[in-house]
């Protein structure tokens, strides 16, 4: 049994992440969330789906309190996270990947991922986890002494993961990991995830392409103006022909 089906046997229902009736935006004048609630489990992968302009980047960024809350409730395992400072979430066991802007160009994969283990001081055990790493993404480790900077965008992402997994968070969110990558790349990078969840951590996810996201996801969410539209099995969502052409357009279905 892999960590994540253990994980799923000895707590299958248990709470991850719970957002409640959340009210959210940039300005006092504008709510971009406008009661949006979804439930993670442990261990589960969720994606959350919709058109460009439905809240999506805006509900893990505030949940990762780059956002401010209005009103409803954001629980980690039960504690709330409303009101806690961004720089703070690391210490709660939430991660979250940025789509652009999320490695450090002039600095070599190797101190990129150093800096994701900062606030520790397990001198050992960090160097476990960045051995873990380039086990993990290979590529890296041929290359851990290049720029970041310089990397493909595929081999970007893989750094940026990486490094947020050497925080050792229990919850890891990524805002569109497949944006602006080959189709080739996107099979690559959700491969990743995928192994990601193998090794313990909960992830949402983000994302425009939901074939290739609800192809590795046990549930998902489709966001329409800044509300939940309709939520379901991967499965079924990637099954339902009307979801497709009512919320993600010919992107659901393409091949």
């Amino acid at each position: 049994m892999n960590a994540a089906a253990a994980v799923a046997a000895a707590a299958p229902l248990e709470p991850a992440l719970e957002v409640r009736e959340l009210v959210a935006g940039y300005t006092p004048e504008v709510d971009i969330l406008r009661g949006i609630s979804l439930l993670v489990r442990r261990g589960e992968i969720v994606t959350v789906l919709g058109p460009n302009g439905a809240g999506k980047s805006t509900l893990i960024k505030t949940v990762a309190g780059l956002v401010p809350v209005r009103s409803g409730a954001v629980a980690l395992f039960g504690k709330s996270l409303v009101g806690e400072a961004a720089h703070r979430m690391v210490a709660r066991g939430l991660a979250y990947v940025p789509q652009t802007h999320n490695v450090f160009p002039r600095l070599t994969i190797h101190e990129n991922l150093e800096l994701g283990a900062s606030a520790r001081d397990d001198r050992a055990a960090i160097a476990a986890d960045l051995a873990r790493m380039y086990e993990l993404f290979p590529r890296l480790h041929e290359r851990r002494r290049q720029a970041a900077g310089t990397l493909s965008g595929g081999e970007r992402q893989m750094v940026a993961v990486a490094r947020a997994l050497m925080a050792r968070p229990t919850m890891l969110m990524l805002d569109e990991p497949s944006a602006g990558l080959s189709p080739k790349l996107v099979g690559v990078v959700f491969a990743k995830v995928r192994e990601v969840r193998e090794l313990g951590v909960t992830l949402l996810i983000v994302e425009q392409n939901a074939k290739a996201a609800l192809a590795i996801s046990d549930r998902g969410y489709v966001l329409a103006q800044g509300r939940e539209q309709v939520s379901d099995d991967a499965a079924a969502l990637l099954a339902n022909p009307q979801i497709g052409a009512l919320y993600l357009g010919a992107r659901m279905h393409a091949s």
